[in-house]
């Protein structure tokens, strides 16, 4: 674990603070907004870049559930970044010195759709490569042996926060917003800041924890499967 990945993961997870922070428009005014998500997108490029050999290895990968699931959710993440990317052209005010800003409304509810969207899909990503995460954050602390009530206190960590996160979809009315409905119902800053993005990290944290489960689940079946086939048939009955 070489500074050059350690680097390279710091900068995906400013990319991703920077999504949390991109969310809340109507606290950061509409200049930090878009420079928020500028370089959101050019943190996105270079990931990309630095990534860029894992879209050569796709067609060789084998086809089990978690990989196949794995391409499908890169594949949408790109999907609604380029949404995200195409409607925020389409909207800025920062670029109405070169071109006109598109300000219809339909614009500007794919654009917070597709950012909401963003969120779910790069929390699921997330999800899938939180063994890895976890790996990481062992090695650097140290950890070298495992500890059952370490373990259990994550474990019930991690349902918390998922429980939360469900709570936090209501209070964000997050349904609304990934099915383009329109609503009125948006955050009050004035109230609270800090709520807002507790509530964005626990609806992150929600999904994390059921992809993960969900995989981890998916595992242990596979794993019985194959144990169960091993078993000669004569034995079985």
């Amino acid at each position: 674990m070489g500074p050059v990945f350690l680097s390279r993961l710091a900068f995906d997870l400013i990319a991703a603070g920077l999504l949390l922070f991109g969310l809340s428009y109507w606290w950061l005014g509409n200049v930090a907004h878009e420079l928020a998500g500028t370089a959101m997108f050019l943190l996105l490029i270079g990931h990309n870049v630095f990534n860029r050999r894992w879209y050569g290895t796709i067609p060789k990968a084998r086809h089990e559930v978690r990989g196949l699931f794995n391409i499908a959710v890169t594949f949408l993440l790109m999907l609604a970044m380029l949404v995200l990317l195409i409607t925020s052209v389409l909207i800025s005010n920062a670029l109405s010195g070169i071109m006109s800003p598109y300000g219809g409304f339909t614009v500007r509810q794919i654009h917070t759709l597709a950012a909401y969207w963003v969120l779910v899909i790069v929390s699921v990503h997330l999800g899938l490569r939180w063994p890895m995460l976890m790996g990481v954050a062992r090695k650097l602390t140290g950890i070298s042996q495992p500890n059952a009530v370490r373990t259990l206190a994550l474990r019930l960590i991690a349902v918390l926060i998922a429980i939360h996160g469900v709570w936090s979809s209501f209070e964000l009315t997050v349904g609304t917003k990934l099915s383009m409905q329109m609503t009125l119902d948006w955050w009050n800053f004035e109230e609270s800041v800090a709520g807002f993005f507790i509530h964005c990290v626990a609806i992150a944290g929600l999904y994390m924890t059921l992809t993960y489960y969900a995989m981890k689940w998916l595992q242990t079946r596979k794993r019985r499967t194959g144990s169960v086939a091993a078993i000669p048939e004569n034995i079985r009955q």
